[in-house]
């Protein structure tokens, strides 16, 4: 069975850079089996209730500005899946949730950025799901064990968001950080307390992040960016790891998990 996957997407500047994060996306996926569908949970994707992309072949989104102008030439032409798209929204009505399967929107660049580093042939069918911004971290761990039995298929269940996001953070009154500024002592104090909690597999406190870990307002003024984490929580099974850890600009830590 596949496990599910949580990866920090960062910058669009990720599938251009000389960063750890982008050689270990490169690689990641050589560890994996190959799977016969992908469902991306993208922290860009913002809706009411649950929303899946069931377009045939989704659009590209550029959601970003004053990045090289090379990242608004790339393009991800993986198909869709319209009827995996169903098949997720019944998955997530059976828990007791609203869910919508939605052809407007596309690939913004919390998928196409990590995708194109780990499968960047682009031949395996991608759905995006949205992340619900006015819900909590207890409403996305449920989102992701609705999404449960598709790993049993062969698809691969991937959370796209940030361990930490605060971009304010990432900039100083000469610009922005150097991508390998040393991580604020703040950032670093919340990676080792997520990686504590799930070694633990203490889902309660996980859940309860906002209150319980250090320094959590700092590293998620709003926290759309972690909640693909928990999707991921959800969805996988009992033995975490921790598959990645790196910073970016001195206050985006990259890490990425693996739930099997």
């Amino acid at each position: 069975m596949l496990p599910s996957i949580f990866v920090s997407h960062g910058s669009p500047m990720l599938v251009l850079s000389d960063t750890p994060a982008r050689h270990f996306l490169a690689e990641y996926a050589h560890a994996l089996p190959r799977p016969d569908a992908i469902v991306l949970i993208s922290a860009h994707y913002e809706t009411r209730v649950p929303a899946v992309l069931g377009a045939a072949h989704p659009r590209m989104i550029y959601d970003f500005g004053g990045f090289d102008p090379r990242l608004f030439e790339m393009t991800y032409p993986a198909p869709g899946d319209p009827a995996l798209a169903s098949r997720i929204a019944g998955l997530i009505e059976a828990v007791g949730m609203p869910a919508v399967v939605d052809q407007t929107w596309g690939f913004d660049h919390g998928v196409w950025v990590p995708l194109k580093l780990l499968y960047p042939e682009a031949d395996i069918p991608v759905v995006a799901i949205s992340v619900q911004p006015e819900e909590d971290a207890r409403h996305h761990f449920e989102l992701g064990r609705a999404l449960t039995p598709l790993r049993a298929d062969n698809i691969l269940v991937i959370g796209s968001g940030s361990l930490t996001h605060n971009l304010r953070a990432i900039r100083t009154e000469l610009g922005r950080n150097p991508v390998d500024a040393a991580p604020a002592d703040w950032a670093v104090a919340f990676s080792d307390w997520i990686v504590d909690r799930i070694k633990a597999h203490d889902i309660d406190a996980l859940l309860d992040y906002r209150r319980q870990a250090p320094f959590a307002v700092e590293n998620h003024p709003t926290d759309e960016h972690l909640m693909p984490l928990f999707v991921a929580l959800g969805a996988g099974g009992a033995v975490p790891s921790r598959v990645h850890t790196s910073h970016e600009y001195g206050a985006l830590m990259m890490d990425a998990y693996a739930f099997a």
